[in-house]
């Protein structure tokens, strides 16, 4: 992989984008003079640069070149993520709603020249609704399968299109994306902070799946990424009307690696005897670390205590051991496609959910000698998409 900062948090950040379809020199452009650690300097780069493509964009849509218009469009989409996602934190940065605004302008912009134009929808839930866009195949009239995806941490449902509704609109199935409590305008826009009963979230999704004439019924998945795959495997322990769900990775529960996590930066094993309640002095040396580290600072007191709408560590600690499927799994009844990549630090508890589990499952494991052993195999996508695709078909194909 190519550097593009020097900032290493920055790099993984440009890296994102350029496994969802940035361009190297868009990229390099965006990256050039930012200095390490300047979180404004990198968001007003990368929003000048996503700002030009829209306006490009603007301009081919009015002398009637839409192809071009709608790629445009996309890669502003992951452009404008890129620049805000330093920007998470509480109280919430103006830049990083203004960065959201033109995002979600932007993509509206694409989806609308789809083909067929994708269509919003508002999701009913507890009193308010949630945001999710429904794309169909082309050229298919008959009621199709349907793939509901699921965001992860810090994405949303348009970097989701990316990753999971263009595979499935090229196998036939519909896709329908969604932003769920502390994800995407649920989280930056209505303040719905993350849930770990995320079962009841996929319930009203699928209530709105099943009230339409163009899905069928008894062929609709669930997909989750990052997060999601703990997520997804959550969901399917308390919606027995999916026909398939995919958790990429097999999560278990999100405070499974933070002990070792926090034993490795020096915390004495006896400390954390009663983890997830720690004491005050152990909880200080924590913070401490924490604070060390960039991208752990980010990762955990910026995005972490947004996301779950918490204000100290000590809740965050807490709320993160709510995650977990323990005691849930054998509720599963749909066929489960478990993945785990190699070098990824949320992959190891895969076996340890496939033991637990009772439905028909399938384990892939992709590596790192196949170009795949990454976080969600985001350098290879395409040999993800092959395999849990093809593994999914066949579901459908039985139904």
């Amino acid at each position: 992989m190519p550097t593009y900062s020097t900032d290493p948090m920055f790099d993984e950040f440009a890296a994102l984008a350029l496994n969802l379809g940035g361009q190297p020199g868009e990229i390099a452009v965006a990256c050039g003079g930012v200095a390490d650690g300047d979180d404004t300097a990198w968001n007003t780069s990368w929003t000048e640069l996503a700002d030009r493509l829209v306006d490009e964009a603007d301009r081919s849509v009015a002398t009637g070149h839409r192809a071009g218009a709608r790629q445009a469009y996309l890669r502003a989409i992951v452009y404008y993520a890129i620049g805000y996602h330093p920007l998470y934190g509480s109280p919430m940065q103006p830049a990083l709603l203004t960065g959201f605004s033109r995002q979600t302008a932007a993509f509206t912009k694409a989806a609308a020249l789809a083909d067929p134009p994708a269509e919003p929808i508002e999701i009913p839930y507890e009193g308010t609704t949630l945001p999710g866009w429904l794309f169909r195949p082309a050229s298919n009239p008959e009621p199709t399968p349907l793939l509901i995806a699921t965001s992860g941490y810090d994405s949303t449902l348009y970097e989701g299109y990316l990753a999971q509704a263009l595979p499935a609109l090229e196998r036939g199935w519909s896709c329908l994306l969604f932003d769920g409590p502390g994800q995407g305008r649920a989280l930056f826009e209505q303040g719905l902070v993350i849930r770990p009963d995320w079962e009841t979230v996929v319930t009203a999704v699928v209530d709105v799946a099943l009230d339409r004439t163009d899905i069928d019924p008894d062929r609709i998945a669930l997909t989750g990424w990052s997060l999601g795959g703990y997520l997804a495997l959550r969901a399917a322990t308390g919606e027995p009307r999916l026909a398939a769900c995919i958790a990429d990775p097999a999560l278990f529960s999100m405070d499974g690696g933070m002990v070792p996590r926090l034993e490795a930066a020096g915390i004495p094993p006896a400390a954390l005897a009663d983890y997830p309640t720690v004491s005050s002095d152990i909880l200080s040396q924590i913070e401490q670390g924490i604070t060390a580290s960039r991208a752990q600072k980010w990762a955990i007191l910026q995005r972490g205590l947004m996301v779950h709408g918490v204000s100290s560590l000590s809740e965050y600690l807490q709320a993160i051991s709510e995650f977990t499927l323990d005691g849930r799994l054998a509720k599963i009844t749909c066929p489960t496609l478990l993945c785990a990549a190699e070098n990824d630090p949320l992959s190891a508890s895969a076996p340890k959910v496939l033991q637990q589990m009772t439905a028909p499952t399938t384990m892939l494991e992709f590596l790192g000698s196949e170009g795949a052993g990454d976080h969600c195999e985001m350098n290879n996508r395409a040999l993800f998409n092959q395999r849990a695709y093809d593994w999914l078909e066949d579901v459908f194909a039985k139904k």
